[in-house]
Order: C-alpha cells, then sequence, then structure tokens
C-alpha cells in the first residue's frame, strides 16, 4: 500500500504544480477577459488530460498495484491533498474562509471546477484499475 499513498502524493504535486501554472495564466489573463465561468471552461479539458495521462503515468512508473483497495487510497490521497491545498491557498491567495469557499463552489465556474477535481481523483482509481488504458 506504500506505492499507492506514494502514487497519490505524486499526483497531487504534479497536478497541483501543472495546475497552479495554469490556472495562473486563468486567473490572470483569460477570466478578465472572458469572465471566469468561460476561463474554468477552456481551462479544464486542458488539465483534465493532463490528470489523466499523469495518473496512468505515475500507476506505471511507480508500480501501484492493481486493486481495490490501492486504487481507492491513491484517489483518496491526491484528493484529500487538493482539497486541503484548494482550502489553504483560497485562504492564502484570495482571502477565502472555508465556508467562503463553499460558497464558491456553488457557482458555475466553482461548480464546474469542483467537478474536475473530483475526476482527477476518479481518473487515479480508473488509472490503477484499469491497467489496459496505460
Amino acid at each position: 500500500m506504500g506505492r499507492a499513498v506514494l502514487a497519490g502524493l505524486a499526483y497531487f504535486a504534479v497536478v497541483f504544480a501543472f495546475g497552479f501554472g495554469l490556472g495562473s495564466v486563468r486567473v490572470l489573463l483569460v477570466a478578465p477577459a472572458l469572465g471566469e465561468f468561460k476561463a474554468v471552461l477552456i481551462e479544464l479539458p486542458v488539465m483534465l488530460m493532463a490528470c489523466w495521462l499523469i495518473a496512468g503515468w505515475l500507476t506505471r512508473r511507480l508500480h501501484v498495484p492493481d486493486s481495490q483497495a490501492a486504487a481507492l487510497l491513491m484517489s483518496g490521497v491526491a484528493f484529500t491533498c487538493l482539497m486541503l491545498a484548494e482550502l489553504s491557498f483560497g485562504a492564502l491567495a484570495f482571502d477565502r474562509t472555508i465556508s467562503d469557499q463553499l460558497l464558491h463552489w456553488l457557482t458555475p465556474a466553482g461548480a464546474l471546477g469542483l467537478i474536475g477535481q473530483i475526476a482527477f481523483a476518479l481518473f487515479a482509481w480508473i488509472q490503477v484499475r484499469r491497467p489496459a488504458f496505460n
């Protein structure tokens, strides 16, 4: 199970770093021009493709066992880290409380982002459980 935890941490870290760069472009350049929802709509397919590829690469590279437990562990660790980072970054960068963040997820752009974050976790689970996709 150690490989699944390591893979979950690595998956979170790589995707978060990629998302931080892409999100900076979205927030600073695209959202002011097109609005927050359209900016997220443009960013989301790029992020989801990156998540799919990164999850597959890490499950192979780190030899995550093809088991339900390993798949859930990798996904759970990655999703938990992502949510903690999201709440922390929201507080530090945007002065959002936890309540503010929860309310943001009720906006169209926030809900779309949350759907993407859930897909991020599911991709790890799918990639571990279906090695033929790798």
